[in-house]
């Protein structure tokens, strides 16, 4: 298998077999990230994602879902992702699911037609990292697009029947932003259908633009507490059916819920946490974390 760069995929596709198709971040401008920052965005040859294809089909010939690595390979043109696509479906004839991260701005130049076309060869599963569904938070965060834009979007892939993930990341509206950026978002991503919401926090890591602002005094984080009751904010404003989990390592305290079956249960767990916990305690936690995760 040929991997170069920084391999990144989301933990709820750790049971996915994995193949490069893309290195790189086409954006880079996200202003709490750092990881593609020394890597330009290529897609890899043809030839080696032939071979890798080659290689998977040796050693797990009834692979059912793929997942595509590169910080967003839906990038690609429809062409581009069609090829691909259907030479998945020469080599994995039991593969029902290629998954991969994708952008707002990935799905901007593709028709609803060509999204239904892909859905059709077995593209679906989009992680998307909105991060946020306020304006003013996708504005600090860099982000390059809306919150129109998400749900704009976001209904192209509903037309087309592509299931996808959303990212939301607590912290990042700064502190005393959290309930506001809470609300907003919720409100938005109930217009939509995220098959489920991943939640991370917000982590500054040096060379990041966040972190000079920090450094700076025009960015001031939120206490760890205060994300929490931002994620509680999140969890009782959510009008859908969705599941939603905190359990990467940017999370304090990991947590599940099917909403809104478990939303009640939830919210106490996290109030539990806010009583007991210490804030110191919490931001040591935070600030021994090395990567994002």
């Amino acid at each position: 298998m040929h991997f170069t760069g920084r391999t990144w995929r989301p933990p709820y596709e750790a049971h996915s077999v994995i193949i490069q198709a893309t290195s790189g971040c086409t954006y880079k401008k996200c202003r709490f990230c750092n990881l593609y920052e020394d890597e330009d965005f290529h897609m890899s040859p043809l030839s080696v994602f032939e071979k890798d294809l080659a290689e998977i089909k040796q050693f797990q010939p009834y692979t059912r879902r793929i997942f595509w690595t590169g910080a967003n390979p839906f990038a690609m043109s429809y062409e581009n992702l069609k090829l691909r696509a259907l030479m998945v479906r020469d080599y994995l004839i039991k593969c029902q699911t290629i998954a991969m991260f994708a952008s707002i701005r990935d799905i901007q130049d593709k028709e609803v037609w060509q999204l239904q076309k892909l859905r059709a060869m077995g593209i679906n599963g989009l992680t998307i990292g909105t991060e946020s569904g306020d304006n003013d938070t996708l504005e600090l965060a860099g982000k390059g697009y809306t919150a129109s834009d998400i749900v704009e979007q976001c209904q192209k892939l509903d037309a087309a029947g592509i299931e996808y993930y959303f990212v939301y990341m607590t912290g990042l509206a700064g502190r005393g932003n959290g309930p506001r950026n809470a609300v907003n978002s919720a409100k938005l991503f109930s217009r939509l259908n995220p098959y489920f919401i991943s939640i991370d926090s917000l982590t500054l890591f040096p060379d990041t633009e966040l972190y000079r602002m920090k450094q700076e005094g025009r960015f001031i984080p939120a206490g760890e507490k205060e994300r929490l009751k931002e994620l509680q904010i999140l969890m009782e404003n959510l009008q859908i059916r969705t599941h939603l989990f905190a359990n990467s390592s940017s999370n304090f305290h990991p947590l599940e819920a099917y909403l809104p079956k478990e939303r009640d249960s939830a919210v106490q767990e996290i109030q539990y946490v806010i009583d007991t916990e210490q804030e110191e305690t919490m931001a040591q936690y935070r600030n021994n974390l090395k990567s994002l995760g």
